[in-house]
């Protein structure tokens, strides 16, 4: 490189924005993503012994996709290129391919071609890659911000490992907004600034996990406030409100209005109010509160309090949940605002609740019972001499798939412990189990 490409590339680093300076060099360096980079893990290895195979790094915008990318690029002694698939065409990856095989036939050198936001290739363009990278002339690093298993297709998918990254935690985002405030090297150091701590917990928690989304807003805020008396610049918790432009829930996520709001979140579903859900829903995602955490206690509530009144209430939950952890902020706001409006309008019932609390108490005043010998497991050796399994009938050898037996312990013969409610689908089950219990009486 002569003097000029130097000087050039030197201030082009200074220029750039704060997130790509802080962007690190190292594995030891990244900040999270410790369940794919940690020191025991296949990535670290892989990495730190430049035997990479085809990789695609899979995750929501600023989880370290290509930070990752560039590390990789630091550490390998392959020939690393990089294009974007939002500008990048098919006579790109003609070249990179061209000069691939010239590395690889005249120097033995492998060539790693990252490609960021992969997802944009069309089908014919990642065809284009896959004998390439079948062949070894290529190693792919592919970036996506979009499930891989639905974008990517499936030839390329075979042949790479899919790396899912994490939203940064609260504490990653506060570490990097500190080492990005004081370091003098890629941080804001030179600029003198200093930045509250409670700045700091306002941008880590709104930023939901996006690094870049923090550091822009900080580098905003320390560029246009002006110094105060002692020549210092004074990040405040006002300042990041503006940066961001967004204002501060007075919502301690720790204290007593964080149980305050999910107490009357919980209470407005089971209530069948989802206004008033809907309302506290808005006001936890606003104050930055985990959307794995509120689709936790919505999954908790369609249990709790909808129960067998409508079985779907759960699995409208459950899979909200799931859907939220793939796709994160801010379309997350969207599952869980379906989730909570169907929850709350759902008919609601306890009885399951009840069910369970009863058949606990049960257990624990009466103890270990013995099990009716003709329930017992007859599947081994023996067990016809011990009379296990005797006498068992097998409910689908009747009609209407049903017989009158003994299951409970003969000592909670006759015992109920799930009572259906008048509501939704357990009236069905209701009039289900009054038909069986009238079948035996008539037998």
């Amino acid at each position: 490189m002569d003097l000029f490409s130097y000087m050039r590339s030197t201030t082009m680093e200074k220029e750039s924005p704060l997130a790509a300076r802080m962007r690190p060099t190292t594995l030891d360096e990244v900040v999270g993503q410790q369940h794919i980079i940690g020191k025991d893990k296949l990535l670290y290895r892989a990495i730190q012994a430049d035997k990479l195979s085809s990789i695609i790094f899979y995750g929501p915008p600023g989880t370290g996709k290509t930070t990752l990318a560039k590390v990789i690029a630091n550490t390998t002694k392959a020939e690393f290129t990089q294009i974007n698939a939002t500008v990048a065409g098919k006579k790109d990856m003609e070249e990179v391919i061209d000069k691939a095989k010239d590395q690889l036939g005249m120097y033995g050198r492998k060539t790693i071609l990252f490609i960021d936001e992969i997802h944009r290739f069309n089908k014919g363009q990642q065809d284009y890659l896959l004998p390439f990278v079948e062949d070894g002339t290529i190693i792919l690093i592919g970036a996506t911000t979009e499930n891989p298993y639905f974008e990517v297709n499936g030839a390329l998918i075979s042949r790479s490992i899919i790396f899912e990254l994490k939203p940064l935690s609260t504490e990653d985002i506060k570490q990097l907004i500190k080492k990005a405030v004081y370091d003098s090297e890629k941080g804001m150091g030179a600029y003198k600034a200093e930045i509250d701590e409670e700045a700091i917990e306002f941008l880590a928690d709104i930023s939901g996990g996006d690094a870049r989304h923090a550091l822009n807003a900080l580098e905003l805020g320390i560029m246009t406030t002006e110094r105060s008396g002692d020549g210092k610049i004074h990040i405040t918790t006002e300042v990041a409100e503006e940066c961001i432009q967004k204002r501060v829930i007075r919502y301690d996520k720790t204290g007593d209005n964080h149980y305050d709001n999910i107490s009357a979140f919980i209470k407005s579903m089971r209530g069948s109010d989802p206004d008033a859900a809907v309302y506290y829903l808005a006001k936890m995602l606003s104050a930055g509160e985990s959307v794995t955490f509120i689709a936790r206690r919505i999954m908790i509530c369609a249990a709790e309090d909808v129960g067998m009144a409508d079985p779907q209430a759960l699995v409208v939950a459950t899979n909200a949940s799931l859907a939220v952890e793939r796709i994160g902020m801010p379309e997350a706001q969207i599952i869980l605002s379906e989730a909570v409006i169907y929850v709350a309008t759902a008919p609601k019932s306890n009885a399951c609740v009840n069910a369970i609390g009863d058949a606990m108490d049960t257990v624990a005043k009466t103890g270990n019972l013995p099990i009716p010998t003709h329930l017992m497991d007859a599947h081994y050796k023996g067990a016809a001499k011990l009379g296990h399994g005797l006498g068992y009938k097998y409910a689908h050898d009747y009609p209407k798939h049903y017989v009158e037996q003994q299951y409970l312990p003969y000592e909670l013969n006759g015992k109920e412990f799930y009572k259906p409610s008048e509501n939704g689908y357990e009236v069905k089950i209701k009039d289900h189990m009054k038909w069986l219990k009238e079948k035996e009486s008539s037998t």
